[in-house]
């Protein structure tokens, strides 16, 4: 199957070889604000650019956690891109605990926030709006034991489409002592045509594996990106005494529901910060459970141009402090009845005219997990 779409600087066309479901209930295509890569592969089951039913995003997580083996040797390392795949990353690692029963396996993710505590290493993502990954040091012993002893790696991230990003961790990870036995690469969508895996001899677990072309239109002007490139402590910097998984973790805490306690069909949107998106995506879990109609999206530091899978965007200021943009996009508030705006940084943190604009409730960590 083939799939194309024209953004005003090229085209951008796909080939679809195997996928385990239909494609177009998988991704849509944008046109990045990003003059290093204007094209943009927009997940459907993701839940960070276009709201999903926490089923449905848990759907994905759960079949990618299938698709990677059980018998992985320990400690298994499981490590989730920031920002976009952060959520997906800690409900692969959930997900995978669930069906094997094992305690060895630690969830690490990339992160753009210093939090004040030691490195354990960095990496670049060349063509990303926001280049610079870090990963922490875990502070806690058994956790740090797990880390430094992994025997495989399960790396995370909702698309590969060159697997650079992924070799540029490996590498990283290797230099801070690491030497995997085995190596996973798990993604929602892998349009390398298979390459990313096997330039690392590694496994693939994908729902979509398939190749792109890019057309560039000669001569068009080149799209001008925002200032969010940046890595750094802001002045609402995350705490990590309730760290959620940057200094690593093996459990995730269940969300409290204590007077969030819906309608029956309510409709409901709960929206992550940043990076700050599993502890509102169990939130948003557990209120479909109770019978709600739930959305979940989150809110991101990513210049994405309106048009194709991009209907609306909001755009105003950051909640850490950095002084960036950060944009919400496909959201409005007439098709909800309540909307919930999660933070770790305090709800005074919180640009005042996303809160203006959506009508929206904020939730702050303390109560999310108390």
């Amino acid at each position: 199957m083939r799939l194309e779409a024209r953004l005003a600087t090229g085209t951008i066309g796909v080939t679809v070889a195997r996928s385990l479901r239909a494609p177009g209930d998988l991704f849509g295509f944008a046109e990045r604000r990003n003059p290093k890569r204007a094209f943009l592969f927009v997940s459907k089951v993701l839940g960070r650019h276009i709201p999903v039913a926490p089923s449905i995003m848990r759907a994905a997580t759960r079949d990618l956690a299938a698709a990677i083996p059980a018998d992985l040797p320990g400690p298994v390392l499981v490590v989730g891109m920031a920002e976009t795949a952060i959520a997906l990353g800690a409900g692969v690692q959930q997900d995978y605990v669930a069906a094997t029963g094992r305690d060895d396996v630690l969830y690490l993710p990339t992160t753009r926030h210093p939090l004040g505590s030691p490195l354990w290493l960095t990496f670049e993502e060349e063509h990303s709006h926001a280049t610079r990954h870090l990963v922490h040091a875990p502070v806690d012993p058994a956790l740090a034991a797990l880390a430094r002893g992994a025997r495989s790696l399960v790396l995370v991230d909702d698309e590969a489409s060159t697997g650079r990003t992924f070799l540029n961790l490996a590498r990283a990870l290797r230099e801070a002592g690491l030497a995997p036995e085995r190596i996973v690469l798990a993604t929602l969508t892998d349009w390398s045509g298979g390459e990313a895996a096997r330039a690392l001899a590694a496994e693939n677990a994908t729902l979509l594996e398939g190749s792109y072309v890019w057309q560039p239109v000669p001569g068009a002007p080149l799209p001008e990106m925002p200032a969010v490139d940046v890595t750094a402590r802001g002045a609402h910097s995350p705490d990590p005494a309730r760290d959620w998984g940057r200094l690593g973790v093996r459990t995730h805490r269940p969300p409290a529901v204590a007077g969030l306690a819906p309608r029956p069909g309510e409709r409901i949107l709960v929206l992550g910060t940043g990076e700050y998106v599993f502890p509102p995506f169990l939130l948003a879990e557990a209120l479909e459970a109770m019978g709600a109609d739930v959305r979940f999206s989150a809110v991101t530091r990513s210049p994405i141009a309106v048009g194709h899978a991009i209907g609306t965007a909001l755009a105003f200021g950051d909640n850490y402090g950095l002084g960036i943009p950060n944009f919400l996009y496909n959201v409005t508030r007439e098709p909800y009845d309540r909307i919930l705006v999660c933070v770790e940084t305090g709800s005074a943190a919180l640009d005042p005219a996303l809160v203006a604009a959506l009508g929206a409730q904020v939730l702050e960590d303390a109560e999310i997990q108390p």
